[in-house]
């Protein structure tokens, strides 16, 4: 009963809709191939697997029916946070009578929740990102609602993962599509939060290829982990406990 992780699948399985990630090089060559095969090898049916963000190219629910049916396929329980590219992501009223209308059983979703494992406690939200030395997002006249806006996403997370845990020692893991801190620009409500629930371990997507900043690293006692899929050659990365 493992937890294991992949961010970042970008699945184009509906043909009429191909927006194959094979356009951005030989990392992306047949990935969507090499991550069934490799999951398949992994992955058993009585085990997690936690995908913050990007999941699909789709823009509607409907469009994103394909690769919701194919991650329902493969072995295990699947928990899925919204990425930047998750265009078709909806309410979850939606989500839940879409699901049933297509006979989708194995998939849940992170958002404003938590969920348990066998070892541990599933939190997190989208969060939100700049660079910026690339990027004028800090810029934006919505950068400020948009982040006080995933605090309070995280902290309602946080909040009911630490009600799940009550009178037990299973440890929160955090799971975020973009990493609250990267190279020099820091999320500081985002890192309050989790220095407040005590948070020691966050695995994040959305990095693909630039990596100056060193991909897993500390910062105030927390443990950042990359969990990019082409970071991670489409292997779904196990979670064990220290």
């Amino acid at each position: 009963m493992a937890l294991f992780t992949i961010a970042d699948l970008h699945l184009s399985t509906l043909r009429e809709t191909d927006k194959s990630m094979e356009i951005f090089g030989k990392r992306w060559a047949g990935y969507m191939q090499r991550l069934e095969k490799n999951w398949r090898h992994l992955v058993t049916d009585s085990d997690t697997v936690v995908i913050p963000g990007d999941i699909s190219w789709a823009l509607s629910l409907e469009e994103a029916t394909s690769d919701l049916k194919f991650l329902d396929s493969l072995p295990g329980k699947k928990i899925l946070g919204k990425g930047n590219h998750d265009f078709w992501w909806t309410t979850m009223r939606k989500h839940t009578e879409h699901f049933e209308k297509n006979g989708i059983g194995s998939i849940s979703f992170l958002f404003n929740n938590a969920h348990e494992t066998d070892d541990f406690i599933i939190a997190g939200t989208r969060g939100w990102f700049f660079d910026e030395k690339n990027s004028n997002a800090q810029n934006n006249p919505d950068f400020e609602k948009l982040t006080a806006r995933e605090k309070m996403r995280l902290d309602a997370s946080l909040a009911a993962a630490r009600e799940l845990s009550l009178g037990g020692d299973k440890e929160i893991l955090a799971f975020m599509h973009f990493p609250p801190i990267w190279q020099d620009t820091v999320s500081e409500g985002l890192i309050k939060s989790l220095k407040e629930y005590g948070i020691k371990n966050v695995f994040y997507g959305h990095i693909h290829g630039n990596y100056t900043t060193p991909p897993t690293f500390e910062y105030e006692n927390i443990n950042f982990h990359i969990i990019s899929a082409d970071y991670l050659d489409f292997i779904p990365k196990i979670i064990t406990k220290n």
